[in-house]
């Protein structure tokens, strides 16, 4: 029986042992987690809808979406792409609507029901929660205590110690396996049989042989014949440590910015579609923007800083936003504002908006502006101020905030040193990478949850051979 272990019950994590349990049935599939839940950032994502996927209808360059992966994700998603995610999903149960946004999300508008389908997939799968990871180590001389029993008080983690079919507690899982057959356990319960720490392989699986074992893996020292790692974040994956791996640094992405302008805070709760960018740079986006108590938000704000990350952190999160508030380049911003002169040429420029009067009024004032002068009384001077306000309006940024309670980094394991094919590293036969841990992360709109899901499906598939 080939032994799996998969570090994270993430998305890509629990997706990866989905498809392992209808691919390959007769594995024993391991999932780690460090937290007290599994897939809890799924339950929250899209403000607790779950945004599964997006159509991809106009993105031009899948760099447009992915801004660090994309040529992996070219590939990743033939092998598994937006429309095999929604199938997937309605033959578990979760029939999905897509938005004009192009946004896929559960027909129910609820993250749990794609929690409890991914859960139901994964039955027969040991979960262990509370569990963390502090080592992936290969050959077994280095872990031979772990066979004995013969190590010293305390060398084994949470991880051995409670190996949920040998001996979970009463209090801990009074009816053994879950309602959807996925054994949880995590923590070592007040009653943990002792023997169960020294031998928890046994114990486990008593057909096990550590003699006759070909594992060449060891996660917290205990045996398998692969591992997936899918776990990322801030983190700077100490259990990786003396592998040899290239890891790019992570840093923050897809977050909202702090503008210290009094004048545009006031304007909070405005929706706008501009383009925004960063002074000095070639980082754009465009979309709808948000005006907030803090500064700025909304998926123009969340694309710049995803394309802007490393950046940004490099420049400690400060610099100058410019707004285009009208999306256009400063000639046709003009002559709309001559037309818009030339129909009213005695009402005054604030009493005639091109945009919300709120923040035309904001923007008058930004200009320079008399608040009563006339469209007559204008000039060129005046046209161009107004001009050049509407097409870069610029607000210093001075720091950030998470989007929400989600957290997306940029950085990870390093592609280069990955067949992107398997997504199997290339200097450790056995181990594999997925999801938030590889150097891959999209702007929002559903595009990380498709990385979680086609790069989990790849390693599946090679580990299913």
């Amino acid at each position: 029986m080939k032994r799996i272990a998969i570090i994270g019950a993430g998305a890509a994590g629990c997706y990866c042992a989905a498809q392992l349990r209808q691919m390959k049935a007769d594995a024993s599939i391991t999932v780690f987690e460090a937290g007290s839940k599994p897939l809890a950032k799924v339950a929250i994502t899209g403000g607790g809808r779950c945004n599964l996927t997006n159509d991809f209808e106009g993105i031009r360059s899948l760099a447009d979406a992915y801004p660090r992966g994309e040529r992996l994700m070219k590939r990743a998603l033939k092998a598994f792409s937006q429309n095999d995610t929604i199938r997937w999903f309605t033959a578990q149960g979760v029939p999905c609507v897509l938005q004009e946004d192009h946004c896929w999300f559960p027909q129910s508008q609820d993250a749990m029901d794609v929690v409890r389908a991914l859960l139901r997939a994964m039955k027969g799968v040991d979960l262990r929660l509370n569990t963390r990871i502090t080592s992936i180590t290969e050959g077994p001389a280095a872990d031979e205590n772990y066979f004995s029993g013969r190590g010293p008080k305390n060398q084994f983690s949470p991880a051995i110690a409670t190996p949920a079919r040998a001996c979970h507690s009463e209090r801990s899982n009074p009816a053994g396996p879950s309602a959807e057959g996925i054994y949880f356990s995590g923590g070592r319960p007040k009653n943990q049989i002792p023997s169960a720490i020294a031998t928890p392989a046994r114990a486990f699986d008593p057909a096990f042989d550590p003699n006759k074992c070909s594992a060449h893996l060891y996660v917290n020292g205990e045996p398998f014949d692969a591992v997936v790692v899918t776990t990322g974040g801030a983190q700077r994956f100490p259990f990786l440590e003396g592998l040899g791996l290239e890891i790019v640094e992570p840093v923050p992405s897809l977050f909202t910015f702090n503008v210290p302008d009094k004048g545009l805070r006031a304007l909070m709760g405005l929706v706008v579609e501009a383009q925004v960018g960063l002074q000095g740079t070639a980082f754009k986006a465009e979309g709808p923007l948000l005006i907030t108590d803090w500064g700025l938000s909304g998926p123009a704000a969340l694309k710049l800083s995803s394309y802007a990350a490393r950046y940004l952190a490099e420049n400690g999160y400060q610099g100058t936003v410019g707004i285009n508030w009208l999306s256009a380049n400063e000639g046709e911003v003009r002559a709309r504002l001559q037309e818009a002169s030339a129909r009213n040429p005695q009402k005054q420029v604030s009493n005639t908006p091109l945009l919300q009067a709120r923040l035309w009024e904001h923007l008058v004032q930004r200009a320079g502006l008399r608040p009563d002068i006339r469209w007559a009384e204008l000039g060129s001077k005046g046209l161009n101020r107004l001009t050049a306000v509407l097409t870069n309006d610029t607000y210093p940024v001075s720091g950030k905030s998470k989007f929400r309670e989600e957290f997306v980094t940029a950085g990870g394991v390093a592609l280069s040193q990955l067949d992107l094919g398997t997504l199997e590293c290339k200097q450790h036969p056995g181990l594999y990478f997925a999801g938030e841990v590889l150097d891959v992360d999209a702007i929002t709109g559903g595009f990380n949850l498709q990385a979680a899901w086609s790069t989990a499906f790849i390693c599946a598939k090679a580990l299913a051979k």
